[in-house]
């Protein structure tokens, strides 16, 4: 049994990628004569998915590959010696910075108290609705897609709340789906389904420039979407009193109190920080886990304790910032269990140091066959984006990281 647990809490993008990239390029390098080091992957999810393919494939199964979608965590990791890794499915309940610990609460039942090395706190954000992201078990989010579905072919007005990337591809997808495409001069008929989508900004899609939002918007109009800004959902409650779900007919409450009865209704007014376990005294202000920018250590929590991800505060919750992230921080890692393990200094790689990329990047895809968006700054046309992100919401690109083959080389 090894005496060194690296534990890492999370079992998605940032989680994964860290597991596999110091199997792969740390744990061979460190001395094992009198030490034996472990990797402990956590997550309360047996199944990783890919997050931003959620609003087109809440739509049916027929959308994407299945098996690309949801793929099973442990079998990721079957080629590394079986002393290296272990997979515990489970969710963290409790961690305690000062006596090294975190719990477990078993999937099986029960909960094992893990005493941890080094620990990296990868667990993510929730989604506002259960509808666009794994918030718990993939069970349970493919139990309500299903119960979606099954409301979908009934509903006559639908409403989103949040002009933020994610409201506006569910906009645009459903809009699609049940109002058809337009025809080739651009033409709109009455829409099939009411769609509205509801933000309490000034103009959708914040992170990108306002020309590039109103090419948004006039393409979701041509799906039979609405979209009304400057305009917060105040409050939901389900027709007839009972608790809100994902098909339930709802009535909003806005800000000025007017009052819209709704078929179906999808919150998607950003994310919560999965930090319910970890002691206030290790948060930033937002509910984030407060990390060094610069090394993605927690500082406040001692020694050999790390952040990434969604999670952490040391960058905007994005995809490609987490990625661009991992080589820093298990570079970060290796030089710090190094050091530890009585290697020379001089003869150690210097620590590493982490930049967020803040230039204007975002792409949204409005439909199968449409969408917006901008990288490092430039406005890309809709071809690229579909190109890019679009045909299948990234699900080209998670097969090699879910497996481990991105970070075959130590960059």
């Amino acid at each position: 049994m090894a005496n060194k647990k690296i534990v890492i809490v999370g079992g998605s993008y940032g989680g994964i990628s860290t597991a596999h990239y110091l199997l792969k390029h740390a744990l061979p390098h460190l001395p094992q004569d009198k030490d034996s080091y472990e990797i402990v992957l956590v997550s309360s999810s047996s199944q990783v998915l890919c997050r931003p393919a959620c609003p087109r494939a809440l739509i049916s199964d027929e959308m994407f590959d299945q098996v690309k979608l949801f793929v099973d965590i442990a079998r990721q990791f079957e080629h590394y010696p079986k002393d290296n890794f272990v997979f515990v499915h489970g969710s963290a309940t409790g961690l305690d910075h000062e006596n090294r610990t975190v719990s477990v609460k078993l999937a099986t039942g029960g909960v094992e108290m893990v005493n941890y090395y080094a620990m990296v706190i990868a667990t993510g954000a929730s989604t506002t609705s259960p509808l666009l992201g794994l918030n718990n078990d993939a069970n349970f989010l493919k139990s309500d897609w299903a119960s979606f579905r099954a409301a979908l072919p009934t509903a006559k007005t639908i409403v989103i709340s949040g002009g933020g990337p994610a409201g506006i591809e569910v906009a645009g997808e459903l809009g699609e789906y049940l109002n058809g495409q337009p025809g080739w001069f651009g033409g709109k008929s009455a829409p099939k389904v009411s769609i509205t989508v509801y933000t309490s900004g000034s103009q959708i899609l914040p992170l990108l420039r306002p020309s590039i939002a109103k090419h948004a918007e006039d393409l979701l109009s041509k799906l039979g979407v609405t979209v009304v800004k400057n305009t917060k959902v105040k409050s939901v409650e389900a027709v007839g009193g009972r608790e809100v779900q994902v098909t339930s007919k709802v009535v909003l409450t806005l800000e000025d109190d007017k009052k819209v009865e709704t078929d179906l209704y999808i919150p998607a007014t950003g994310t919560k920080p999965n930090t319910n376990f970890i002691d206030s005294s290790l948060l930033a202000p937002d509910g984030r886990v407060n990390t060094n920018p610069s090394t993605l250590r927690v500082d406040k929590a001692g020694v050999r304790v790390y952040a990434i991800g969604d999670v952490s505060s040391a960058a905007r919750p994005a995809v490609h910032l987490i990625l661009e992230a991992i080589p820093v921080l298990c570079a970060n890692i290796k030089r710090d269990l190094l050091l530890d393990s009585g290697a020379e200094a001089s003869f150690v790689s210097g620590e590493r140091v982490f930049k967020e990329d803040t230039r204007e990047t975002q792409m949204v895809p409005i439909g199968k066959s449409k969408g917006v968006g901008a990288a490092m700054g430039y406005q890309l046309p809709s071809f690229l984006v579909w190109l890019i992100k679009g045909r299948d919401y990234w699900l080209w690109t998670t097969g090699g990281l879910w497996s481990g083959k991105q970070w075959a080389k130590e960059t």
